[in-house]
């Protein structure tokens, strides 16, 4: 069966006291779908149809992002409130786990989730994140301290903003056509969405916090035992930003473990080789 995306439908869900956009489609097991920065639930479009065959596919906006609500303190854009977001999620759609997929900032969140909700994933799958214990060895490195400059970067007040907003969000088109290896995986109709939820008001801002917020996001700190949750890993070789070493080890942090590597490929990788993540995904669910 063929599903089209013209029986997708935009809800609304009342989580840990913000309300978060979602778009749905499907019945069945619950497949919740988190995305990265400066993206927003657009980056599933590939992803929604194809698992909505077997799914109920809830692709949500982060807190923050796009027409989710945007609290305006800093300090709501911390793991601990991000994690609590979705475990809401999860039980106020009716259930009581799911499969998680994330990606960038949404693998964070699902990693997280997974170390504080283990009984509530059914499997866990992962898109160019690293485990958290890795990154924090990562970001020891001059190496990857390089490549993920531009984090603190957007830890700066107010420039950051300045900057994206600056040629009509140039810097986001620049983002995701500069970065990615195939330069078509983004229509001018892709880069106008990005730039339209990024120019929402108190969008961009929200976005950022998540930045400003790094020494709380549980990224350079926490203790990490080892996950009893069936993962997937799922990593474009070409991500500027994270290097490809930061997965080497991590089946020390996760039990049953899976690595999916993509060559080629940057670090927009469900958009960039949709086809390729959609069949590694159907070949973990099936396995």
């Amino acid at each position: 069966m063929f599903v089209t995306k013209e029986t997708w439908k935009h809800e609304y869900i009342l989580t840990n006291g913000v309300k978060l956009h979602y778009v749905t489609q499907g019945e069945g097991p619950l497949m919740l779908m988190l995305h990265g920065f400066p993206e927003f639930w657009y980056s599933w479009r590939y992803q929604i149809p194809e698992f909505a065959k077997d799914f109920k596919v809830v692709a949500v906006d982060l807190r923050g992002y796009n027409d989710s609500d945007k609290p305006k303190n800093q300090s709501a854009y911390v793991m601990d409130e991000f994690v609590r977001d979705i475990e809401g999620v999860i039980t106020g759609l009716g259930y009581e786990k799911c499969t998680l997929v994330g990606h960038d900032w949404g693998g964070a969140i699902a990693w997280n989730f997974a170390y504080s909700y283990p009984e509530m994933i059914e499997r866990l799958i992962i898109l160019n994140l690293p485990h958290p214990a890795k990154f924090s060895e990562g970001l020891r490195t001059p190496q990857q301290l390089l490549r993920s400059s531009y984090a603190f970067f957007f830890q700066l007040p107010s420039l950051p903003e300045f900057i994206i907003q600056a040629s009509d969000y140039q810097f986001l088109e620049n983002a995701f056509r500069g970065l990615a290896i195939n330069k078509n995986a983004f229509t001018k109709e892709d880069i106008e969405a990005y730039k339209n939820a990024a120019a929402k008001r108190g969008a961009l801002t929200a976005m950022l916090n998540y930045y400003r917020n790094f020494s709380q996001q549980k990224i350079l700190t926490g203790s990490w035992g080892v996950l009893e949750v069936p993962t997937l890993m799922i990593w474009a070789e070409n991500d500027t930003a994270l290097g490809k070493e930061l997965t080497y080890g991590t089946e020390a942090y996760v039990k049953d473990l899976q690595i999916k590597y993509i060559p080629n490929c940057s670090h927009w990788v469900q958009q960039e080789q949709p086809q390729l993540v959609n069949q590694y995904i159907r070949e973990f669910l099936t396995s």
